[in-house]
């Protein structure tokens, strides 16, 4: 799949990127192959076998030139992302949600620097440890949540 980039140019050389669609991961190389190849081991890293669910690229080049991260300073790269190893422990969940509550939890996750599903986890895992008083949330998998 081919996920965007938004590429910059360092100074004293090299690249640094953000990807639009893994707000967590950003990336610095020599060149722009260098950047490329290891876009494929930061989403590895950070979505192998993780609760994140791998999002879908954002295609729409408006969407993208309207997001933070495109200061025009920089260029947008698609970088092909096999994501066929890369296995989420987390599952995917359908809710209705009033606009103005959508709007407010993305603003939310905006500011917060996560993803629209990292602020609702959250929020969820907080609401079960406030009706559970016990402090964590056991997982599926026998791990243990934390709200953060």
């Amino acid at each position: 799949m081919h996920y965007p980039l938004y590429v910059h140019r360092r100074e004293g050389g090299g690249y640094r990127g953000s990807f639009a669609d893994f707000p967590a991961i950003e990336l610095a190389a020599n060149s722009l192959e260098d950047l490329a190849r290891d876009a494929q081991d930061a989403v590895q890293r950070v979505y192998g076998r993780s609760e994140h669910i791998m999002p879908e690229p954002t295609g729409d080049t408006a969407a993208l030139q309207a997001l933070d991260i495109d200061d025009g300073a920089g260029l947008w790269l698609f970088v092909d992302i096999d994501v066929t190893d890369i296995v989420s422990n987390s599952a995917w969940a359908q809710v209705s949600l009033s606009k103005s509550v959508l709007r407010a939890i993305d603003e939310a996750a905006r500011t917060a620097g996560i993803s629209r599903s990292a602020l609702i986890e959250r929020a969820c895992v907080r609401e079960l440890v406030r009706e559970g008083g016990s402090g964590t949330v056991a997982g599926l998998d026998g791990k243990i949540a934390e709200p953060t």
